[in-house]
């Protein structure tokens, strides 16, 4: 079938159904069908035909100068594997959109909250209100535990085991699944919560743990209402996946093995791993240095 037929629209709506069958997480599908739609919009703000060749997806990645190195490789993921989708679906010659080099990532230190940060952030969720407690639980774990905000979001109530301090994450990033320890202090905060929900909810102790007006909390709800608090916190720069980062290197600074921190986030290699180890190694000789006292400013 020749390329010029393909309805790039149709044949994303036909993608996802596939991968919506093969079980790939909303926030995967929400990614994937983001990249191909911001393709096509750029395509006819452009007055392109809506063709994945070469040479236009190159022009639509420059378009994207502004944004990080990481969306531009996350858009140009997607495309080549929509093209090598339609490659086995359509017959698609998918060889020159595969060919395209990816950017460069920056090796920039990733950025952690303080102790003194997360502290005042959850200070900010002190409230008799079931929002209060939900928002401080959340915080206390995250910044503990370091999950994916989809992992976060996806827990239900039976996922929590109290009394032994962990929770089960069913279904992590690649379809993985794990157990993860949190403290008794987030266990503790987390009573405090489900109590709260049970009373809103009449009674329920099933269904989605993080719940809000309109049910189970959403991520343009969880990113809302954190922001919020670090706002009330007077926390700069503030985005829940900076949470995440924090637990790493809290991971590593108390002298956690690299090992025990990739099972514990659920990361299959080392490579996003040197980032945050980075980070942890750069503070850590910080601290050295001031506790050696090796300064010469009396010379």
């Amino acid at each position: 079938m020749p390329d010029l037929l393909l309805d790039l629209e149709e044949m994303l709506a036909s993608w996802l159904r596939i991968l919506r069958a093969e079980q790939k997480s909303p926030h995967t599908l929400r990614m994937y069908r983001m990249s191909v739609e911001s393709f096509l919009k750029f395509c006819d703000e452009q007055q392109l035909p809506r063709e994945l060749t070469k040479a236009t997806v190159i022009d639509f990645l420059a378009a994207l100068v502004e944004r990080q190195p990481s969306t531009v490789r996350l858009r140009l993921t997607v495309l080549k594997l929509f093209a090598r989708w339609l490659a086995t679906e359509e017959g698609f010659d998918a060889d020159p959109v595969l060919a395209i080099r990816a950017p460069k990532l920056d090796q920039r230190a990733v950025p952690d909250l303080s102790e003194n940060e997360v502290r005042r952030m959850v200070k900010a969720c002190d409230g008799a209100e079931m929002r209060d407690k939900r928002d401080k639980a959340i915080l206390v774990l995250l910044a503990e535990t370091g999950l994916r905000s989809a992992e976060l979001l996806a827990l239900d109530v039976t996922d929590i085991d109290l009394d032994g301090c962990v929770l089960h994450v069913r279904r992590g990033k690649g379809g993985k699944g794990r157990r993860v320890k949190f403290s008794p202090g987030a266990a503790a905060m987390l009573d405090r919560y489900l109590r709260a929900r049970r009373t809103t909810v009449r009674g329920q102790s099933t269904g989605p743990l993080w719940i809000s007006p309109r049910g189970r909390l959403s991520y343009a709800g969880l990113a809302s209402t954190l922001k919020a608090r670090a706002e009330a916190a007077e926390v700069v720069g503030f985005h829940p996946h900076r949470l995440r980062h924090t637990a790493a290197v809290r991971w590593l600074k108390s002298g956690g093995s690299e090992t025990g921190l990739m099972a514990h986030a659920g990361w299959g290699s080392l490579s996003m791993l040197d980032r945050y180890v980075k980070t942890a190694s750069d503070q850590l000789a910080g601290e050295e240095f001031d506790r050696l006292d090796l300064g010469l400013g009396d010379l």
